[in-house]
């Protein structure tokens, strides 16, 4: 069972996930000095928090609200013994509501919006808590396979205080029909995906302005959050 419990993370080598193939380490990973694990990261300051970072349906408008379903995304940052953690820089980023990036190698056809970045940051609280306003993500084809897509998604990247504190991960919807066609999210050992999904909560949803979801992210431990 503790092997279960510990056993979260996905390989490093996973050829349904093409590119894993040349990403995987072809050596033997190199083990860190356990005086060096402690080693205290950066510590960000409310200076380097912009005033819309947080709100994605605000932080890139020009002309109008961007397009799409207006959620909110909230969530605590926790130390492997569900201590919460503050003054963590918290980023993430996403498609549009269409299924687009704005980056210079997007090559789907999907229409851009004027008025969404798709992305933000912002530092948790004493209560570890960050939250997010933004647009539901649309899902993309993505090359890996005949007709892959992505399920909806939002991307995070998380800044603890220690380098065993540092995360790159993926925020998943509940009830996503592609959950079963992703080798990303097919990757992780089934026990642990429910890690990957927000979970909806109606009781944070903000009557006619934006669906509520919650996610929560560990960083360290058994319990530890899917490392992407």
């Amino acid at each position: 069972m503790d092997d279960m419990i510990t056993n979260v993370q996905p390989p490093y080598l996973y050829p349904e996930y093409k590119s894993t193939v040349l990403r995987s380490p072809t050596k033997p990973l190199l083990i860190i000095k356990e005086n060096l694990k402690n080693i205290q990261l950066p510590v960000f300051g409310e200076s380097v928090i912009g005033k819309y970072d947080s709100d994605l349906t605000k932080n890139a408008r020009k002309d109008h609200d961007p397009i799409g379903e207006r959620i909110k995304v909230s969530g605590k940052v926790m130390d492997e013994y569900g201590k919460p953690l503050r003054n963590v820089l918290v980023e993430i980023w996403q498609a549009n509501a269409a299924g687009r990036y704005i980056h210079k190698e997007e090559i789907h056809d999907a229409p851009l919006d004027p008025n969404f970045l798709g992305a933000g940051r912002m530092l948790t609280d004493n209560d570890g808590r960050y939250t997010f306003y933004s647009i539901k993500p649309g899902a993309y084809p993505w090359g890996n396979h005949y007709n892959a897509w992505r399920p909806n998604h939002i991307h995070f990247s998380v800044m603890g205080h220690q380098l065993t504190h540092r995360l790159v991960t993926q925020m998943y919807f509940p009830g996503d029909p592609l959950f079963e066609f992703d080798p990303i999210y097919q990757s992780v050992p089934l026990h642990a995906r429910h890690l990957m999904v927000a979970k909806f909560r109606m009781d944070w949803t903000e009557p006619e302005f934006a669906l509520a979801y919650e996610f929560n992210i560990v960083l360290k431990g058994k319990c530890q959050s899917i490392f992407e």
